[in-house]
């Protein structure tokens, strides 16, 4: 029976049934910017369909189930034969097949590829992450597999379709394939140069037969993977297909799923290797050279999805505070709630103008523009997915208790927020990474010359890129701190890119605090003379 009391009043409304793509300014800002003309009107066009697609309610809902109905793993069918397959829920194929369609799988072979596909990546993360993982491993095989022309001509027209096939069954008799990838092991983790897996030869020319273990092997329904394995001439990059050419299943033995904080509705595996049959790709010994390019591409994805799961959770924070009323006026109003919006808008609109700018980098091609992803990407990939779980932490606080409730979505974003920092290297690997292309100085070069695009616009930019190279005149001990310096090369880079396309009161507040120290170490310790207002504004996920 109703009460009298049980009047709902000040409650926030969902927020479904908007357009992620259109009410991202920054976001579209940075597509807009970085989109050739010729590819410009079709390209906001798909990744406007997208947008609304996203914000769609029945999307939202798949996201949601997913989340909540994990993957199974059937070792054996009920006769007592070994099957090693995973289980999913029909939202998950749902969300693969629109991602697959969507072209995130696609970016190689089209004009503004890597800007649109980013771009739709971002957003596609604020769904469900856990799709984003086959899709980002799909679309990141391709550079790894044009280590062999032969390799390459054979896969990478399945892989950069739009249809999904999810039937297991020889790849060559499906219109589009997945791909993931297996490197760590137990014994060594991020240092692969510790596998144990062995490659023995076979009679065929450029065929092995695998025996090892991979720690880790997401989506493991995937139609191939690319992994690493000590091959006679040492660390060699090998293709294993789920399918033989036979039809048979390849021995590929799932020994159990992780049972893991986030990401729960993507699988992530034990794989067993016993005699397991692999096609090499690349030169024997050139197993982490073959699959760098791989790598580079993921941790992009690294930087996107952080990027857009801090989306999100600004969203929701701005939406919520825009709709919920304490203390004689909405929250959005208050002085200090804005202040904490607006610190938390720079951070997201920063991740999400980097992640952009590096993926117009691809689409260039040139080599200076190589020379800068080889030196921003791991300095994105640690600052960007650093600053995630803050954001997603902070936000969730914005809704006060309502943000510690499941029903919110907020807790799936915290659960979420680590994630990137942790795969595809974590933070020191990435610190000593940037080490490693400081010493080619075309890197520090092409660096060099993109942030100083900026100056003379803003004094604390100046200061700050003057003081980064202070520090990158005395390498003494440079091992120790290399976290301090991959974090100020991260926060030059993005605020030269604010100065140069940001509005003012973006910039000026980002360039206050974050390279002036003119704040606090928590979120909403922004100077209030700042226009805080204009940002919060821009910040707003308008339905």
């Amino acid at each position: 029976m109703a009460g009298s009391t049980h009047t709902v009043t000040n409650q926030v409304p969902p927020l479904v049934q908007y357009d992620v793509f259109g009410s991202d300014r920054a976001l579209l800002e940075a597509v807009e910017r970085h989109l050739a003309p010729e590819a410009r009107e079709d390209g906001l066009a798909e990744l406007s369909a997208l947008g609304r697609t996203c914000g769609s309610a029945q999307v939202r809902e798949w996201g949601v189930q997913a989340d909540e109905n994990p993957p199974r793993l059937r070792t054996h069918d009920r006769y007592g034969h070994r099957i090693d397959e995973v289980d999913f829920h029909p939202a998950w194929h749902r969300l693969l097949g629109k991602g697959v369609s969507a072209g995130l799988t696609a970016a190689w072979g089209r004009p503004g590829g890597h800007v649109r596909r980013a771009a739709a990546f971002l957003m596609w993360t604020q769904v469900d992450a856990g799709t984003c993982c086959p899709l980002s491993m799909t679309h990141a095989a391709v550079p790894a597999l044009r280590a062999d022309p032969e390799l390459a001509a054979e896969w990478e027209p399945r892989l950069t379709s739009v249809i999904y096939d999810r039937a297991l069954r020889l790849a060559g008799q499906k219109p589009g394939a997945l791909f993931g990838m297996g490197m760590t092991e137990k014994q060594g983790g991020s240092d692969v140069r510790a596998n144990t897996t062995a490659a023995r030869p076979l009679a065929e020319d450029g065929t092995y037969a695998l025996t090892g273990h991979k720690w880790f092997c997401s989506a493991p329904m995937s139609d191939a993977f690319l992994v690493l394995a000590q091959a006679p001439g040492g660390l060699t990059c090998f293709l294993v297909p789920r399918v033989l050419e036979d039809g048979s299943r390849n021995v590929f033995a799932l020994q159990r799923l992780k049972d893991k904080l986030g990401n729960r509705s993507n699988a992530s595996a034990e794989v067993e290797f016993d005699g397991t049959w692999a096609r090499r790709v690349g030169e024997e010994g050139r197993g982490v050279r073959t699959i760098i390019g791989m790598v580079a591409a993921t941790r992009l994805d690294c930087v996107l999805g952080s990027a857009g799961l801090m989306r999100q959770a600004v969203a929701q924070a701005v939406h919520h505070c825009a709709h919920r009323e304490a203390f004689g006026g909405k929250l959005l109003d208050k002085p200090l709630m804005r202040n904490v919006l607006a610190d938390l808008a720079l951070e997201s609109e920063a991740a999400t103008t980097l992640g952009l700018r590096l993926a117009a980098a691809y689409d260039d091609g040139g080599e200076q523009e190589r020379s800068l992803l080889r030196i921003a990407v791991p300095a994105a990939k640690y600052w960007v997915t650093k600053r995630c779980a803050p954001v997603a932490v902070e936000a969730a606080e914005c809704l006060g208790g309502n943000g510690y409730v499941e029903e919110s979505g907020m807790p799936r974003l915290v659960r979420e927020s680590p994630l990137n920092s942790i795969w595809e290297g974590a933070g020191n690997v990435q610190a000593l990474d940037v080490l490693r292309a400081l010493r080619d100085p075309a890197t520090l070069d092409a660096y060099l010359r993109e942030v100083g695009q900026a100056r003379g616009a803003d004094h604390r930019l100046d200061a700050a890129i003057k003081g980064l190279l202070t520090e990158l005149a005395d390498l003494e001990g440079v091992e120790g701190r290399a976290r301090r310096l991959t974090e100020r090369l991260a926060l030059v880079l993005q605020g030269s890119l604010l100065v140069r396309y940001a509005p003012p009161e973006v910039a000026d507040a980002f360039c206050a605090g974050r390279l002036g120290g003119d704040a606090g170490t928590a979120f909403g310790t922004l100077p209030h003379t700042l226009d805080l207002t204009a940002i919060t504004t821009r910040a707003h996920p308008t339905p």
